[in-house]
């Protein structure tokens, strides 16, 4: 099965509201123009490295002017302002082959066809420079998303091929994390960095075998790993486990449910051994400093403003950070369970994964440590409900659904302008509230009605209809969250003269919290329930080595 995207002739995103016809009034905010790119192949992972490169830099100060001569720049014409003294830094590991400068069977060979650009591993590093927390947010890569190219949508992986700015405008349009800066890493980094340190140690408590990384471990025990095995572990996402009682033929193993969230699940944990192992013989050695520095450095990308300094300043405002205590997030989704993959406008993109609100803006604003009623863009307040209006198109083709979902939105407090149709464009769909292009205004209404929907939903730059500020195109298994309650609260005064009490009734809210619970997630049984914010190791899952090749913390 292919995943490489698809044909040309397949039209964009938007195209089920420019197509409503007579139906609606379409216009404000329309997308930005989409040039058709075909979709590479090609579905390996590299675990980026980013997150430790600002220690190895700061070792090494003296030789300033050597390591920015070293590091690759790019224009990245999308990235957002900073508030509240807080820098987000997109992550980015590259899955380009061409571009490395030595050629690798193991990794597939450019002269070979396998030319794909995508982005694998995307984590997002918060850094709040007035408390000194780090924390860091997974997305993963199998997440569809409605601005993922330049021509509409696909699996966020995918926008890389469009360039950084397209993967930075992505993030940004359909969920609203700012981007203040680009880190980009490829296999060549990830393994010259592991050969450097002399390799490091994982704990291995079963026998597993990915014959898709080449990765097998026949005994159980804490194994020492060079560059090569290493990108092995990380790259691995159909692992198969040796459980008790299974023979020793790999072939009859059991393979592990969750290949991409798995592989979250153990990118985070390998970060955090890596960590260590730089902190433990590079800082700490001024040769091993220097061969760590130039070692990332050649191989590394990044935005115009992320200067030298810049990691410099960075590094030292966080130097005193461990990587173990940093807390790592993987926005909550549910997976598309569907024969041969999900299809979507007659094309099947393989395995995929929907956003799952109310948990994703609940794990995004946790991220940015901001309110509910917070824009997570600029740290303003988000518009009143009635301060805007909002028109709805039913794309899911459930009867009746448009009118439900619109009057839902108006016992939010929301202005509806026009309800219409679409026809769908696949099995299941998500939710997309549209806002309109270049309108911080209309990303910050999407925003604001985002956060009363419950299901398989996600924002995106598009089309508006009926004039609205904000468009909410309907998909499968949406409903709108109720308003919070308002309950009586009793008054009582002294009236007349004899003082007779006299009773007055007022109402006041309720403080309403949302929990992010997974059985309580409405859900059909093409989608899973929603995954966990955070995924704890399971018993096959590598991890560190403790003393004397025991296990590990």
């Amino acid at each position: 099965m292919s995943n490489s995207g698809p044909p040309s002739s397949h039209v964009p995103n938007g195209a089920r509201l420019e197509a409503l016809g007579q139906a609606v009034d379409a216009g404000q905010g329309g997308p930005r123009h989409r040039q058709r790119v075909k979709r590479s192949r090609g579905r390996i992972i590299l675990i980026t490295l980013a997150t430790v490169v600002v220690v190895i830099v700061a070792a090494v100060a003296g030789d300033y002017w050597y390591i920015n001569h070293l590091i690759h720049r790019v224009n990245v014409s999308t990235e957002t302002q900073t508030y509240n003294n807080t820098e987000n830094i997109l992550l980015v590991g590259s899955t380009t082959r061409c571009g490395l400068k030595v050629q690798n069977k193991a990794y597939g060979l450019c002269s070979q066809g396998v030319t794909g650009v995508n982005s694998d591993v995307v984590m997002i590093l918060h850094l709040n420079l007035s408390t000194n927390q780090v924390s860091i947010l997974s997305l993963p890569r199998d997440l569809f998303v409605p601005n993922a190219r330049i021509d509409g949508a696909n699996k966020i992986d995918a926008a890389l091929y469009n360039g950084p700015s397209q993967l930075v405008a992505a993030i940004q349009e359909d969920f609203g994390i700012p981007i203040n800066h680009y880190v980009e890493l490829n296999f060549d980094t990830f393994a010259e960095v592991v050969n450097v340190l002399g390799g490091i140690k994982m704990y291995f408590p079963m026998s597993v075998f990915d014959a898709y990384s080449q990765l097998y471990v026949r005994t159980p025990g804490c194994i020492q790993l060079n560059g090569k095995r290493a990108l092995q572990v990380v790259r691995a996402r159909h692992l198969q486990i040796r459980f008790p009682g299974q023979g020793t033929d790999y072939r009859t193993w059991p393979q592990e449910a969750l290949s991409d969230l798995a592989r979250i699940r153990r990118d985070h944990e390998f970060l955090k051994v890596l960590a260590d192992a730089v902190k433990a013989k590079g800082i700490a050695n001024p040769l091993t400093d220097q061969r760590l520095a130039t070692s990332v450095a050649r191989y590394l990308t990044v935005d115009q403003g992320l200067t030298t300094s810049a990691l410099l300043s960075l590094a030292e405002h966080f130097h005193g950070i461990s990587v173990s205590s940093v807390p790592e997030l993987t926005v909550p989704v549910v997976l598309v369970q569907a024969a041969g993959g999900y299809l979507y406008q007659g094309y099947y993109y393989g395995d995929v994964e929907f956003p799952i609100d109310p948990g994703v803006t609940q794990t995004i604003d946790r991220f940015l440590e901001v309110g509910p009623g917070i824009d997570t863009m600029d740290g303003k307040p988000l518009p009143k409900a009635s301060s805007f209006t909002v028109s709805v198109v039913d794309g899911s083709g459930v009867a009746n659904e448009g009118h439900v979902v619109a009057a839902g939105l108006r016992r939010r407090g929301f202005v509806i302008h026009g309800i219409a149709s679409a026809t769908p464009f696949g099995v299941r769909e998500e939710t997309v509230v549209y806002h309109a292009n270049n309108s911080e205004a209309s990303l910050a209404a999407a925003q604001a009605v985002l956060h009363t929907i419950e299901g398989p939903a996600v924002m995106a730059l598009g089309h508006m209809t009926a004039g609205a500020t904000v468009t909410v195109l309907t998909g499968s298994d949406v409903s709108v969250i109720a308003p919070p309650r308002r309950v009586p609260a009793t008054t009582t005064t002294l009236k007349g003269k004899h003082h007779h009490p006299a009773t007055t009734t007022t109402t006041r809210p309720v403080t309403q919290i949302t929990v992010v619970d997974p059985s309580a997630v409405k859900h059909d049984n093409s989608l899973s329930a929603p995954t966990d914010v955070t995924q704890a190791l399971q018993p096959w899952d590598p991890r560190s080595c403790g003393p004397n090749g025991t296990e590990g913390p």
